[in-house]
């Protein structure tokens, strides 16, 4: 994946199982709330489920003569920014990478100073994210991890289950090959036979699998890749590539690629008769 790796509270911010009544209001909303511009069309539903590759960390840190941590944590308070930009645009869910089962093949010493920075915000960011109502779950080989950071984790999904207003979840130690690797061996385990195997089988059996399939992935830093990201959700998901670095990436970076989503015809693989639009950024 990308040198970002931030081990926030980031993954699948999913803001709320709301009521199909606060999805009308909320798809009405405009970003001229925010920073006083229209980007964001009102007449148009912005995406469900926004997935960001964060990318751009280690750049940012050695352009300021720093170490990765610095960038690391600078990171830490973009997710915030963006997390909570998510919930006044209305989006749903919002996907945002932070560490991959490739990752671990990085220098000990990095990998251990982003668990702990993971565990640290969680403990300090806990109280408002639950206080706002929204869910965290945490998507990814858990096994992998230390107990305390299962323990920590497992604290924070029980108590939130409940939260109506959102659902992040933290793509930690996650891959989307080892997600349907995983998924496979459930339905093994679960003895489905052969013929009873098909796509609403598999897709039950992924980490997640409540949360839709995502609308728009953004990615950071000008890469132009998934980096084994959301490869079953993201099948017919949206593709917006910024040159920003992830610590920079702000509120109206985001507007700025929802924007863009809302101009996109999606087909879904088909073609509409004449011409006509299958769906516009619904």
């Amino acid at each position: 994946m990308s040198n970002t790796l931030i081990p926030v509270l980031v993954g699948s911010l999913q803001l709320g199982h709301l009521a199909a009544e606060s999805l009308g209001r909320f798809s009405g909303r405009t970003s001229s709330g925010l920073h006083g511009r229209d980007t964001v069309q009102a007449s148009v539903r912005v995406p469900r489920h926004v997935g960001i590759i964060m990318d751009g960390n280690g750049r940012w840190a050695r352009g300021r003569n720093r170490p990765h941590s610095f960038g690391h944590r600078a990171g830490v308070r973009a997710i915030k920014r963006v997390m909570y930009g998510c919930e006044e645009l209305g989006i749903e869910v919002l996907s945002v990478y932070a560490f991959s089962t490739e990752n671990w093949t990085r220098p000990r010493a990095e990998v251990r100073a982003l668990m702990r920075l993971f565990h640290e915000t969680l403990e300090r960011e806990f109280d408002e994210i639950h206080s706002r109502g929204i869910r965290i779950v945490v998507s990814g080989r858990r096994q992998e991890l230390s107990q305390r950071m299962r323990e920590r984790i497992d604290d924070a999904e029980r108590k939130t289950a409940d939260n109506p207003n959102g659902t992040l979840n933290v793509c930690l130690n996650y891959g989307g090959r080892a997600e349907l690797v995983d998924a496979v061996r459930a339905l093994i385990e679960a003895g489905v036979s052969a013929q009873d195997v098909d796509e609403k089988a598999l897709a039950a059996r992924l980490y997640q699998p409540e949360l839709p399939d995502v609308d728009l992935i953004i990615r950071t830093a000008g890469e132009s890749r998934m980096s084994n990201f959301m490869l079953w959700r993201a099948t017919y998901a949206e593709l917006f590539v910024t040159d920003t670095l992830w610590p920079d990436f702000d509120v109206p970076d985001l507007e700025r690629a929802i924007s863009d989503y809302q101009g996109r015809v999606r087909r879904f693989g088909g073609r509409p008769e004449g011409g006509a639009a299958l769906e516009l950024s619904s």
